[in-house]
């Protein structure tokens, strides 16, 4: 059974829109809602664990669900006081450790069947994926006076996105150990890699990106306006849309 976990416990203070960024209409929709549709219709798919803040959970029944249902939405599950704590009541639900689950941000409604198609699929063979893309700019590494050490290769150097999934008694374990060690991590991949487990990046695309900003909603705007008759891999045109609409 793939199953996937989207988290929108999260407020989105840097949004400053005075509510939970993933509640902003976009095209007449949530963001979170954007967000859920796209598992859903995904046929690799079997259920949906929303993660959310305690006092958000009737809002969302009431307001948002009841508005614009979703069909494999399974269980609303409160989350914690920080993302890792938040993933760990969601795998708290789960049970069979061969199964996939994927764990995405709320706040990336971008999202195609086919990235989520990809990730179920090299994590059945790796158990531990994570979308990325490789990043476009050249970086330096510095020292703690700021003078270059060196410059690594870009095609070396990836920025990592959501969704990301493993097999469950793999992430499960992972979630354990480092609560047990009490160590915090900043995505749920990392917690794996720290127990010398090998994650295998797959490639998505530049569009997948974490709404953070107002001038972020923009963007989205843009995207999910030419969700249905453009590619997101076609980096070239949808590039050129979002700076016209800027």
């Amino acid at each position: 059974m793939n199953t996937a976990i989207v988290l929108a416990a999260g407020k989105g203070s840097r949004m400053n829109a005075g509510m939970n960024k993933q509640f902003i209409e976009l095209l007449e929709k949530p963001v979170i809602i954007h967000t859920l549709l796209a598992f859903d219709r995904c046929a690799k798919i079997d259920r949906i664990l929303l993660v959310a803040g305690q006092d958000e959970m009737d809002h969302i029944r009431e307001e948002i669900l009841s508005r614009h249902p979703v069909k494999k939405l399974d269980k609303l599950v409160a989350g914690g006081p920080e993302r890792q704590y938040s993933v760990f009541n969601a795998l708290m639900q789960l049970e069979d450790p061969e199964d996939i689950v994927l764990i995405h941000d709320g706040a990336r409604p971008m999202l195609t069947a086919e990235l989520i198609e990809a990730c179920i699929a090299e994590a059945e063979r790796y158990q531990a994926v994570s979308a990325g893309v490789p990043i476009k700019e050249t970086v330096k590494v510095v020292d703690d006076q700021g003078f270059v050490q060196y410059t690594p290769k870009r095609e070396d150097i990836w920025v990592t996105q959501t969704p990301q999934a493993f097999r469950l008694g793999l992430i499960k374990e992972a979630h354990f150990k480092a609560n047990a060690e009490g160590y915090t991590g900043t995505d749920d991949a990392m917690l794996v890699e720290r127990m010398g487990v090998p994650v295998k990046m797959v490639r998505a695309y530049y569009e997948n990106i974490k709404l953070t900003t107002r001038e972020d909603i923009i963007t989205a705007e843009v995207l999910l306006g030419r969700l249905s008759d453009t590619s997101y891999q076609d980096d070239s045109r949808i590039s050129a849309e979002i700076e016209v609409k800027k």
